[in-house]
């Protein structure tokens, strides 16, 4: 299909980046040209093609933007000469990347008891750039004292924070709405507050929180760098009749210097998690090793904490924990290592960001992929294909959909369980996306769980692959997922429509499994005997009387044994041997020797009414088939 003059222009706008705007003029001019309604609908769809590219553009480039200025700032730190210059860098930085009017920094002054504005950017006010405040005042205050972020859409509004007014009247001469301001912290302590301002009301998302919030951690090892140098300078002021000690000072500093450019350079060329620790090994002279899970628990100020004989650094950014990096078998730790330990996980985190960045937009195409399988079957054959190509998923090879989702053994109520739930159904997206990509399936969030599409391996099974993701993100999440799986789907580029019933039919399962009180397990409809049987799209009758009955029936075909017509009498007298002999014409102890060979054969819970109603359900099936066959 040749491409129009107008839908190639929209290859021209995204070439010269053109704003939003622009987009409509092709749409106006074929229009106004008196196109018809097919030619205005497919331009129609050109543009909201183009406008979803140019969101995906801009959105990748300000995830760049964001990483280069984290990267520069720590390259700044690598080559600290001058405090104010760097923090000037920070929050110039933080003003341009978050998009705000205004950016600004205070520090408390222990000596005075009060707080004071360190740096801004973007103020206009004289008496806003010299205000200084009382300790636990306005929001700065309410940072310093819960050591969390807060953001507010409409200052004066706000009743959260002790109001003053000197506080207000210098934000009001600033004209300032919405602020957010983060912590700064240097152990258990705040030392000041990192904020970012508009003058406009405005919602800041959680992107830009955590953002600010590394921008912050920079600020601190910044302020911590620079004391330290102070401290170094001054002991070595005091102490000039201890040249012993100042060497080996000196020396540890120069070790703290040396990973600070190892890590740096890390950070700037693309390495790892276990490039760091690799470098912190030698720096340490130990082994250091990143770990998911953190061996003690977790540390809210960043500092290294002793476990027994190793120290653990906690890895953790915007509030969430990432992992940590353990120091193995070392002692007793100098603080200088053990700053070093500390900024060490602080480089890991920033990596840790980088890399999920990447793995999310993986995860999104992912998604999108398995959404139209599901959704739009009719969608061209070879596009899809082509698509799972790319993300190294064969998607003409057998398949099976999963229906996974949390279930928690006690529920909650209350304003904030909505939100706890949102936050439990991205965080089973991003654990099943992960799943996917290591499996070479697909993944995607839907009916307030996540279905997956995964390859099944030979020697395989549904049940099995099912039980494999309970555990899997189970273990992954800490806590209780439940996942229904169906029956193999063939080829599922193949088959329009056979992606979305396998799904409806994982979708029973799964309810299945939490009526039946099995939350936390995975199963497939073959797990749910006669219950399986109603749920499971294929019918497979045959398959349900081999599991149940199919050794009893295998065992009389050897031996010609009459063992199913024994288990029919034997149901039809209502379980009574005796009843059974006279139905049989045979003595009571054959009946007895009988029902014990079955016992053998089925299991001693043969006779449970639960089990017991499986097999009656089986028997007449099989009589049925029995007959037909005749």
């Amino acid at each position: 299909m040749s491409m129009s003059h107008e839908q190639a222009s929209y290859l021209e706008l995204l070439a010269r980046g053109a704003a939003v705007e622009a987009y409509d003029r092709p749409v106006l001019l074929a229009r106004a040209g008196g196109a018809g309604p097919e030619e205005l609908a497919g331009l129609e769809h050109a543009k909201q093609l183009a406008l979803r590219v140019r969101a995906e553009l801009e959105g990748r480039r300000r995830r760049e933007a964001e990483l280069s200025a984290l990267f520069a700032t720590a390259h700044d730190l690598a080559g600290l000469r001058d405090l104010d210059a760097v923090l000037r860098a920070i929050v110039q930085r933080a003003r341009a990347l978050l998009g705000t009017e205004v950016a600004y920094l205070s520090l408390n002054d222990p000596v005075a008891g009060d707080t004071y504005m360190r740096v801004t950017d973007g103020s206009v006010s004289a008496r806003f750039q010299q205000l200084r405040l009382g300790m636990g005042e306005g929001l700065g205050g309410l940072v310093a004292q819960t050591s969390r972020p807060y953001v507010t859409d409409s200052y004066f509004d706000d009743k959260r924070f002790q109001h003053t007014r000197a506080i207000d009247s210098g934000v009001r001469d600033e004209g300032l709405v919405a602020i957010l301001g983060v912590p700064l912290t240097l152990g258990s302590q705040v030392i000041g507050v990192l904020f970012a301002a508009d003058r406009r009301a405005r919602v800041f998302e959680r992107e830009q929180v955590a953002l600010l919030g590394s921008f912050a951690a920079h600020a601190a090892v910044a302020i911590d760098t620079a004391n330290l140098l102070a401290e170094t300078r001054s002991a070595l002021a005091e102490l000039e009749r201890a040249n012993e000690i100042i060497r080996d000072r000196s020396a540890v500093i120069e070790r703290a210097s040396e990973v600070h450019d190892r890590l740096s350079e890390l950070v700037l060329h693309g390495g790892g998690v276990h490039d760091v620790a690799e470098a912190l090994s030698e720096v340490l002279d130990g082994a250091v090793e990143f770990t998911e899970t953190v061996p003690t628990a977790p540390q809210s100020d960043g500092r290294a904490v002793r476990h027994g004989d190793d120290w653990v650094a906690a890895v953790s950014a915007g509030g969430e924990l990432l992992g940590a990096l353990v120091l193995r078998g070392h002692g007793d730790l100098d603080p200088v290592d053990q700053r070093t330990l500390e900024r060490a996980a602080l480089v890991t985190s920033l990596l840790l960001l980088a890399h999920r960045s990447a793995g999310e937009a993986e995860q999104r195409v992912r998604g999108e992929l398995l959404d139209d399988l599901l959704d739009a079957p009719d969608r061209d054959r070879r596009l899809l294909r082509e698509r799972a190509a790319r993300l190294r998923t064969d998607v003409d090879a057998p398949h099976v959909v999963l229906a996974a989702r949390i279930d928690r053994t006690t529920a909650g109520s209350g304003p904030d369980t909505g939100g706890r739930e949102s936050a439990d159904r991205q965080r089973l997206w991003s654990a099943a996306s992960h799943l996917a990509a290591t499996r070479h399936g697909l993944a995607s969030a839907r009916d307030g769980g996540t279905v997956l599409l995964l390859p099944l391996g030979s020697g395989d099974s549904a049940a099995e692959l099912a039980r494999q993701a309970a555990r899997h993100l189970g273990g992954a999440l800490r806590e209780s997922v439940t996942v229904g799986a169906s029956a193999p789907v063939e080829a599922p580029a193949a088959r329009p429509g056979a992606v979305a019933g396998a799904y409806e039919e994982a979708r029973r399962c799964l309810d299945a499994l939490r009526l039946l009180g099995r939350t936390g397990q995975g199963a497939a409809a073959q797990d749910l005997g006669f219950l399986g049987l109603l749920l499971a799209d294929g019918r497979d009758v045959e398959g349900f009387v081999r599991r149940t009955i199919g050794d009893v029936v295998a065992y009389d075909e050897r031996r010609g044994t009459d063992l199913i017509r024994t288990m029919e009498a034997y149901f039809a007298s209502g379980m009574s041997p005796a009843r059974t002999k006279d139905a049989l014409h045979v003595h009571v102890n054959t009946v007895a020797q009988r029902l014990d060979r079955v016992g053998r054969l089925l299991g001693a819970d043969w006779q449970e009414p639960a089990r017991a109603l499986e097999i009656q359900l089986a028997l007449r099936l099989h009589a049925m088939a029995a007959a037909v066959t005749r």
